[in-house]
């Protein structure tokens, strides 16, 4: 007998062969998803502790050269 498969199990292997075809399409779709959002709490929830670390950073770094140059 033919079994049908579960809608999910449909969609996860339609997004397989997506991804197989295009693997630079999931990273575009995670940038929108970010940006789409305009939340910070979610952005910073989706980066983790290192990526939200490496923002800080890059903030104060960015801060520090501002003030350097420009004062």
């Amino acid at each position: 007998m033919d079994k049908q498969k579960a809608p999910q199990e449909e969609r996860s292997k339609l997004r397989q062969d997506e991804q197989k075809q295009n693997p630079t399409g999931n990273l575009r779709d995670g940038f929108d998803r970010g940006a789409g959002s305009g939340n910070v709490t979610d952005i910073a929830g989706d980066m983790g502790w290192k990526g939200m670390t490496l923002l800080i950073l890059l903030l104060v770094g960015g801060y520090v050269i501002y003030q350097l140059f420009f004062s």
